[in-house]
This record gives structure tokens, sequence and C-alpha cells, in this order.
């Protein structure tokens, strides 16, 4: 019969709660950077969709190419690329922009592209 000292644990036992903890959060950390860097792609796609969404009516109600544009790239995030399609019956504009990796421990992931396009039809005067 072995005989464990009062703590409950056996002297081999006593810094397994240490290294756990050393590994764990590391990882906890990592995993939360991922997790806010994929908020951030998220937040980025939804700024790209209204740009062009923002863009496509402003041109369908009337208003020049170019003030579109200006409109959408102040809306999309910084560096993004939009194009605006004038047609007959409709505009179309796409709204293209890069998000950079999270860097620091996440360096090794790659940046996101997050594109959106936005069709209106366009009205009569």
């Amino acid at each position: 019969m072995s005989v464990r000292p009062r703590g409950g644990r056996s002297r081999g036992e006593g810094g397994a709660a240490t290294a756990e903890l050393a590994i764990g959060i590391p990882l906890l950390v990592a995993l939360t950077a991922g997790l806010v860097w994929m908020l951030a792609v998220g937040a980025a796609q939804v700024r790209v969709i209204d740009a062009s969404r923002e863009a496509a009516r402003a041109v369908a109600r009337g208003d020049d190419a170019t003030s579109a544009q200006g409109l959408a790239t102040r809306i999309a995030p910084e560096g993004a690329r939009v194009r605006v399609e004038v047609g007959e019956t409709e505009v179309v504009v796409t709204t293209t922009a890069r998000v950079r990796g999270p860097g620091g421990l996440l360096g090794a992931l790659p940046g996101v592209t997050v594109t959106a396009d936005a069709v209106a039809v366009v009205e009569e005067s």
C-alpha cells in the first residue's frame, strides 16, 4: 500500500499543473488572436458589401459614377478597389479589399481578399 502526501498528489505530479498551464495559455492566446482576425475578415466583408450596394444605388438614382466610387471608397476598408460599370438598364459595382494576416504568432497566416458585387436597376428620370 502506497502512502500519499496530504495534498492528495504524489511527488511526481506536483509540476503537472504548471506544465499544463505553460502549454495551455499560449494556445488560448493564439486561438483568441485567430478568432479576432476572423472577426476582422467578417467586418471587412460586410463593409465591401455595404460599399458596393450604396454605390450601385447612388448611380441608379442618377448620381455620377465618380462620386459613387468615392462614396464606396469611404465606406470600404482602406485600400479597397471599386469598379463601377454603368449599362443602359443596370449598374454593377464591384468592391475588393485585402485583409492582412494578424501578424505576431499567427504571422504565417495568409491575408484574405474580400469581394462584393451589387447590381441596381437604373431608375428613369
